[in-house]
């Protein structure tokens, strides 16, 4: 069957290009993928939030950017932002780098991606170094839940009130903070969370004078007071602790609620066996007393 000709590219018009979020290293750029390298020596254009950096990166990897670089960054990209969707969607393959790690993550990039998404562009990634998941990963903290929380506003008075909205997070929590504003940030984590909850601060991941301090917030804040702290830093923190645990009887009409919502007896007990850290096992003969 001969295919409908209105689903067909018209010949006359260019086929749209795509937008690559490219990941590039946080620190030792031996890091750097293949898959980098590659886009950054072929793509028509590199967008770039600092270009000197490029410069520097480019060259240490020995690569010779043959495409149009661009500067952007958060004080243009809503004014650029047009531009770089225009040319795509005209054909043009457009490779997205930050400073360090993946483009829109704390850094430019989630202007063009939306934007590429409301026009139907294509976005793919060349995924890499990441420091929220190496701080993560080295924080000694629970790693099967988290969420990421970027920079905690600079103002006390909003620094609070972000940090209020965060008192009763289970999950770990990963933040970045510049070396300077460290030890304000710590002070105001131990006025929220008390000098107990655990921490890890992570500096320079991936360079040479890679530093990883583990403690309680009382303890890392007695550091920071005392520390001459240089860097890239990320601020990894324990969630809230859970309630006391309890007996299972105590959890039988929570297990009950699930149930009535339609989840799997089994399924139920698991999951506030979990949360309020009782025995699955008790906790399951306990729901079965009481029926």
């Amino acid at each position: 069957m001969d295919p409908n000709p209105s689903t067909l590219p018209d010949p006359g018009q260019p086929t749209a290009g795509r937008i690559v979020l490219a990941a590039t290293p946080i620190g030792n750029t031996g890091d750097a993928s293949a898959r980098l390298v590659e886009l950054l020596g072929t793509a028509d254009i590199v967008a770039a939030e600092d270009t000197r950096r490029l410069h520097r990166l480019v060259q240490s990897l020995g690569v010779t950017v043959a495409g149009r670089v661009i500067s952007y960054h958060e004080h243009n990209e809503a004014a650029k932002t047009s531009e770089l969707l225009e040319q795509v969607r005209s054909g043009s393959t457009l490779v997205m780098v930050t400073d360090a790690g993946m483009p829109s993550v704390s850094d430019p990039g989630f202007r063009l991606v939306e934007g590429a998404v409301a026009a139907g562009l294509t976005v793919t990634a060349v995924p890499g170094p990441s420091a929220v998941l190496t701080a993560l990963a080295l924080s000694g903290l629970p790693t099967d839940r988290f969420c990421f929380e970027g920079f905690l506003p600079r103002k006390a008075g909003e620094r609070a009130s972000r940090l209020a909205d965060l008192a009763g997070e289970r999950r770990t929590m990963v933040f970045f903070e510049a070396p300077h504003r460290l030890e304000a940030m710590l002070r105001a984590l131990r006025e929220r969370f008390g000098p107990d909850r655990p921490v890890a601060v992570c500096r320079e991941l991936t360079k040479t004078y890679e530093e990883v301090v583990r403690g309680t917030l009382g303890q890392l804040l007695a550091w920071a007071e005392s520390t001459d702290i240089r860097g890239e830093i990320a601020v990894v923190l324990g969630g809230a602790p859970g309630q006391a645990a309890g007996t299972p009887q105590d959890h039988v009409a929570a297990v009950n609620e699930l149930v009535a919502q339609g989840i799997r007896l089994k399924e139920a007990v698991a999951a506030v066996a979990d949360d309020a850290r009782v025995s699955k096992r008790e906790l399951y003969s306990a729901v079965l007393a009481a029926r």
